[in-house]
């Protein structure tokens, strides 16, 4: 287990002894809601417009090798074919009908009192009281109590002189009535075996995967968040649970196996050896979950075998569930685990442990020389030779014996029509052999440099191709991992990462400089960066940088083409949108003209860690430098992977992307008296209230805080700061005398 605490530990410990440093990432931005899409109730705090879902029952063979996400969606609308609703009231009369949709009632005994004003006194008589059946609309179904409730208000009447009753509404201790509706729907999709997903359905964390595809589990719930964000504590956190098997037409000398295969840390974060994966078989005789199968935690391997049989009476009857647990730390994404290739069938026995399949690991890498997306129109001006004589593709033969290679192939189409199709020699899926040998991955680099290339005439500002690729062995047993689906995207920017990130990369020294070197396909004008930051040990997003352009000095950063206004820093934000990336534009839009190699990256102001996505399945370290002088001098990364920095180029889709509407305007603020000898005010333009304001040093350290309008700084030293509105993007130079 590893905490958060654990790792500002370790930062202060090491922080003279690493400067790079690979953390594990404590939230998972592929799974993120994206904004607007989280359907909200009519009536909050109630069970009001959800869903109750009766899954359907699966039969055997049960078999996911999560080459495809089979995990159950919960999607349903009001107005679907086959979903029901019932509409349950808060109160009710002694025969179920509901009350008036006005009916109001005080839950204390109410009184009519009646006042002899001369002599000073009064008397009260209690109003008559009713049974009614009051039930809670927070959860379904609706449990009723019966109780006696009274008119929710009290009668005052002076009796020595006409006048006018009085009624005084009660507003404590009372009940309304209120509704809510559930709906219902029963589901009927074979084609789905999880009635969860929190585990993660990925293609990237696992290593060396024997089929495409796996099941990851972490301390990441399914909305992408850390079950409890910077806490010590450990608890178990993703589960995996199969629909409803109906074993009632086996017996127990069928044989009945459940096989699977599962893997420690990947490249994911090592479980310590308090962690574990379990797994639970549920009893539909007895209504009982039982663990049949554990294993701890430890350092990374490549995948190991489970081979389970079903012996207890009791499972072979309809109802009978399967599930996985992992224990480990609940602070993000630690203690990795990952499953893959679950097979529970009947006829197998005790030494049938085998995983006699051929499939793809990974999939198929990029077509593009050198990047995994460019910008159209460079590609169109210059497509000769920007074909990938490398393109990576991972295989495995999962028998335990030699099976005969066989060509594959790789389409290309665009729109539903094909417009290119390779040929994979066997020969070079193979590695150079006749045959693939049993148990053995396979990675092979494929020339498509020749013949094919994308076709640079078809109009528009991005172009989307999809990839077909397919291999086979002789022997195969499943086909649907024998196939990569895949994608070609050309946007506005140049990429080398794959959009997902494994780990993250940052360095721990205050004025460090980050670059990563590109070189474009033509000359151009760079107009900013899109930057995956990745939560991971704190919340960066106080952080301030300095987007900054670098000229090629024989391989290494050189002169500054551009550098962001020290007074107008930029921050880390956490995107849930845009694959995963946030746009930084250059200070009003500006344009910087590249012509050859380029670095691009940022000076950040504090020694606190920014933490960039760094993918794990692509190495372009060679690409990554920093420097901890100035600039003065630059080192290579000694950290394998891809930076997930991407450099935006001034292209057609500037008009589509609404480049100069960047520039959100927003609240002004006015700062004084500046230069002041001890307290200063912050106040809007706009009149609009202020939230506070931080003071930082001129490296970007934050020096003071405050939730006021006001700061005292009869304490500080004189100099120049700078002020930051809390809120705010603004950045207000300040002189202390």
């Amino acid at each position: 287990m590893k905490s958060i605490l654990f790792f500002l530990l370790l930062f202060s410990l090491d922080s003279f002894a690493q400067i790079e440093k690979e953390l594990p990432i404590l939230g998972n931005q592929d799974l993120y809601p994206e904004k607007g899409t989280v359907p909200q109730k009519i009536n909050v705090g109630t069970f009001d417009s959800t869903f109750i879902y009766a899954s359907d029952t699966l039969s055997l063979p049960f078999f996911d090798d999560f080459s495809k996400n089979k995990f159950q969606k919960y999607n349903a609308l009001p107005t679907d074919p086959g979903v029901s609703s019932v509409q349950k009231f808060a109160l009710l009369d002694p025969l179920d009908i509901p009350l008036p949709a006005n009916a109001i009632f005080s839950l204390n005994p109410t009184y009519h009192r009646y006042v002899n004003s001369v002599a000073g006194t009064y008397t009260d008589t209690l109003l008559p009281s009713q049974s009614i059946q009051i039930g809670s609309l927070v959860s379904y179904p609706v449990a009723y109590a019966t109780t006696s409730v009274y008119p929710a208000y009290i009668i005052i009447d002076t009796i020595d002189f006409p006048n006018s009753i009085d009624t005084l509404l009660v507003t404590d201790n009372i009940v309304v009535q209120d509704s809510a509706r559930q709906f219902f729907k029963q589901l009927n999709d074979p084609n789905s075996f999880w009635l969860d997903s929190r585990a993660y359905h990925n293609y990237h964390f696992a290593v060396k995967p024997w089929t495409i595809g796996v099941a990851t589990f972490d301390g990441i719930d399914d909305k992408g968040y850390p079950y409890s964000f910077g806490s010590n504590v450990s608890d178990y956190a993703d589960v995996l649970t199969s629909k409803p098997l109906d074993l009632s037409s086996q017996v127990l000398g069928d044989s009945i196996y459940l096989s699977f295969l599962f893997q420690r840390q990947g490249f994911g974060e090592e479980p310590e050896e308090s962690d574990s994966l379990t797994l639970q078989f549920y009893n539909p005789v007895t209504n009982v979950w039982k663990r049949v199968w554990a294993a701890n935690g430890g350092p990374a391997a490549d995948f190991r075998t489970a081979h389970i049989p079903i012996t207890n009476p009791d499972y072979f009857n309809n109802g009978f569930q399967m599930r996985w647990r992992n224990y480990g730390s609940l602070a993000g994404g630690l203690d990795h685990f990952h499953l893959d290739y679950v097979n529970l069938r009947q006829g197998s026995f005790s030494n049938d442990t085998l995983f006699k399949d051929f499939a793809f690991s990974y999939p198929t890498g990029t077509l593009l020389k050198n990047y995994t997306s460019v910008p159209w129109d460079h590609y169109k001006n210059n497509f000769s030779g920007k074909m990938n004589d490398q393109t990576e593709i991972v295989v495995r033969n999962g028998s335990n014996l030699t099976e005969n290679n066989l060509d594959g192939s790789l389409v290309i189409s665009y729109n539903g029509t094909t417009e290119g199709n390779y040929i994979l020699p066997a020969q070079t899926l193979s590695g150079g052999n006749i045959n693939y040998g049993p148990r053995t991955t396979y990675t092979s680099y494929h020339d498509f440099s020749t013949g094919y290339h994308f076709d640079e005439t078809k109009s528009g500002t991005k172009q989307t191709f999809d990839i077909t690729t397919t291999a086979t062995a002789q022997f195969t047993d499943f086909t649907g991992n024998d196939t990569s689906y895949t994608q070609q995207y050309f946007a506005n920017y140049y990429s080398y990462d794959d959009g997902t990130a494994e780990r993250a990369y940052s360095f721990n020294v205050a004025q460090g400089r980050l670059a990563v070197q590109f070189t474009p396909y033509e000359a151009d004008s760079v107009i900013g960066a899109l930057i995956n930051f990745v939560p991971a040990v704190i919340d960066a997003e106080n952080e301030l940088f300095i987007l900054t352009l670098w000229n090629d000095n024989n391989g290494v950063p050189g002169n500054v083409l551009y550098e962001d206004n020290l007074f107008y820093p930029k921050q880390p934000r956490y995107e849930t949108t845009n694959n995963k990336f946030v746009q930084y534009y250059f200070d009003d839009t500006v344009k910087v003209r590249v012509d050859g190699s380029f670095f691009i990256g940022f000076r950040q102001f504090d020694a606190e860690p920014l933490n960039i996505g760094l993918d794990k399945n692509h190495d372009n370290s060679n690409k990554n430098f920093f420097s901890l002088n100035g600039g003065a001098s630059w080192t290579q990364s000694s950290i394998p992977g891809t930076l997930m920095i991407r450099p935006i180029f001034s292209t057609s889709l500037d008009a589509e992307l609404g480049i100069e509407q960047k520039m959100i305007s927003e609240t002004k603020y006015i700062l004084y008296p500046n230069p002041t000898k001890d307290f200063v005010t912050l106040k809007s333009e706009n009149q609009k209230p202020v939230d506070g304001m931080q003071l930082f040093n001129l490296q970007g350290q934050l020096i003071k805080e405050t939730p006021d309008n006001q700061l005292d700084l009869s304490d500080i030293n004189a100099g120049i700061y700078l002020v930051r509105p809390i809120g705010s993007t603004q950045i207000i130079k300040l002189i202390k005398e």
